[in-house]
């Protein structure tokens, strides 16, 4: 049973969850220095308890055949592709077991190689 792409979700509810995204990545990146990890978890537990989510595919496997990603490709092979940037998250609707894309992931990907970490 195929499931449309873009399922209707409010353009607030995709904003809020693509900044709560930045804002999560920017906390791993550069730590949390006033416990807002916590805050950012409240958050998202809110939008899952009314089944909207976000997926974040960074390090996943990407080929032609993924629906829920757009990707640009860096380098000039297109073999062995892994999602090394994520732009904006996947936003789905649903629960985890089962959801729909209510937008697509936008990454860049390029080809793996034997030092990259898993």
């Amino acid at each position: 049973m195929a499931h449309p792409i873009n399922a209707e979700v409010p353009k607030f509810v995709l904003n809020t969850l693509n900044h709560l995204y930045e804002i999560e990545r920017k906390l791993a990146l550069h730590g949390d220095p006033a416990s807002i990890q916590r805050n950012v978890e409240r958050i998202k537990e809110t939008f899952a308890d009314a089944q909207v989510f976000y997926e974040d595919p960074m390090g996943q496997p990407f080929n032609e055949t993924r629906a829920d990603l757009e990707a640009s490709i860096s380098g000039e092979s297109t073999e062995n592709l892994v999602v090394t940037e994520v732009i904006k998250p996947i936003i789905r609707i649903g629960d985890r077991n089962f959801s729909r894309v209510a937008q697509k992931g936008i990454v860049v990907v390029k080809t793996k190689t034997q030092g990259d970490a898993q």
